[in-house]
């Protein structure tokens, strides 16, 4: 017999989301923006989930056919950041209130196999950016991000028992970073949630990586790449071999539909977010 207590459980869970933050509230202006967003960004974002950020704007928003049009992208709106009348329409048209303030800290080094963490993007359910993001996966990765994170904590408790006794306790530990060893496939994703990440191996067309810190691909990177993805927008993106769809820091992408100059193209680079543009650079030898 089935009992109230066994019948289900909680547990914590973070979700990756995409923030759109609204500059004012000309509804067929944002339509219209939002639309030509989507096509640049071709399949990237669709089925991802967002949550609007109207904190900005103190004129009435009309929020019905707004709704409308990000589903009419395939873009399931979760919550809104708005103030007054604004969130008093929000909510009245079934949107969820969240917070985005509190910044996250990122966990300590951690080291998986592309398999252990790779996760076909086939899942249509809630799950990187024309906008700012929030956190987290696809629903398979999260909980593959979950564990992996788990690991994280584990290494780190063991390393502060180390540090505790060692001669020089103010020495600054190691940066953070999640380490994919050998190539990721087309339909595979993997997200180092509050890291940086390594991927020692080729991004495949149709692969995306994303990392709240810095990606380092030392191989050539042909699929999508997203580092800062929680607002970095120190993050920067590395490669040996820089022949990629897109790419996108702190939110700012760049769709790469051309071949690029011959100084860049196929050819060890990086790229940075300067005055909200990307700017791809050779590696200087």
């Amino acid at each position: 017999m089935t009992t109230d207590i066994s019948a289900l459980d909680f547990k914590s869970a973070t979700l990756y989301a995409i923030r759109v933050v609204l500059q004012h509230a000309d509804t067929q202006a944002l339509v219209t923006a939002l639309k030509k967003r989507m096509t640049d960004a071709g399949a990237f974002f669709e089925n991802e989930p967002v949550v609007i950020d109207a904190g900005a704007v103190d004129a009435a928003i009309d929020w019905a056919p707004l709704l409308k049009a990000f589903a009419d992208q395939r873009l399931p709106v979760i919550g809104v950041v708005a103030r007054g009348d604004n969130l008093v329409a929000a909510k009245a048209c079934g949107l969820t209130a969240v917070d985005l303030s509190t910044s996250p800290v990122r966990n300590a080094s951690d080291t998986q196999s592309a398999a252990s963490v790779a996760e076909p993007v086939t899942a249509h359910v809630p799950s990187p950016a024309a906008a700012d993001t929030v956190a987290g996966v696809t629903d398979g990765a999260a909980d593959t991000a979950d564990n992996a994170a788990s690991h994280a904590t584990a290494s780190a408790s063991n390393a502060a028992s180390v540090a505790s006794t060692s001669p020089n306790p103010d020495a600054p530990s190691a940066a953070p970073t999640m380490v994919v060893r050998g190539p990721l496939r087309s339909g595979q994703r993997v997200y180092a949630r509050q890291s940086d990440l390594i991927v020692m191996g080729v991004v495949s067309r149709g692969a995306e990586v994303i990392a709240d810190g810095n990606i380092h691909v030392y191989g050539p990177l042909r699929g999508k790449a997203m580092a800062g993805a929680r607002g970095d927008t120190a993050a920067r993106i590395f490669t040996t071999g820089l022949d990629a769809e897109l790419v996108a820091i702190a939110g700012v992408y760049r769709v790469i539909d051309s071949k690029l100059p011959a100084e860049l193209h196929q050819r060890p680079a990086a790229i940075h977010l300067q005055k909200d543009a990307l700017h791809l650079k050779p590696l200087e030898k």
